[in-house]
């Protein structure tokens, strides 16, 4: 095995497919599964703000003109967002690019209330539940 592809499986821990833990399944199984559903999350949430940063970085730099150190670092922080896509535990890619967009849907409205003063309606806001339902069903529903 290569090193590439040792420090890959060092980094997914979990092969094949996440799944919620089931009735019956013992503690140590319920435990693995939880924490690989929660680390699978924080995976999520941090390509989130590498890609809604990165893309933001941009913006600025060339739409409210504050140079290409801006459009620099929004290009750096888009290449660790494709990066981080690649340590979620599923090994299936259009999969975790499907979850991905709901919580991209969501963390860009977070973003811009947070960074631009944007307040979302309610029905950003019921669209946005909506697609984190869809990364819920895509991600962890239990296959067999």
């Amino acid at each position: 095995m290569n090193h590439h592809r040792r420090l890959i499986a060092g980094l997914h821990p979990v092969p094949g497919r996440l799944r919620l833990p089931e009735a019956g399944d013992g503690d140590r199984s319920s435990t693995v599964a939880a924490v690989t559903v929660a680390r699978s999350l924080l995976l999520f949430v941090v390509a989130a703000l590498a890609e809604i940063g990165g893309a933001w970085l941009v913006w600025q730099g060339v739409r409210e003109q504050r140079g290409l150190l801006w459009v620099g670092a929004g290009f750096v922080a888009l290449g660790l967002y494709g990066l981080v896509a690649t340590f979620q535990p599923d090994a299936n890619f259009g999969r975790i690019l499907a979850a991905y967009g709901g919580v991209f849907v969501a963390g860009s409205l977070i973003w811009g209330m947070v960074v631009d003063g944007f307040r979302p309606d309610r029905w950003d806001l019921i669209g946005a539940a909506v697609c984190l339902l869809g990364v819920l069903v895509i991600m962890y529903a239990p296959r067999g």
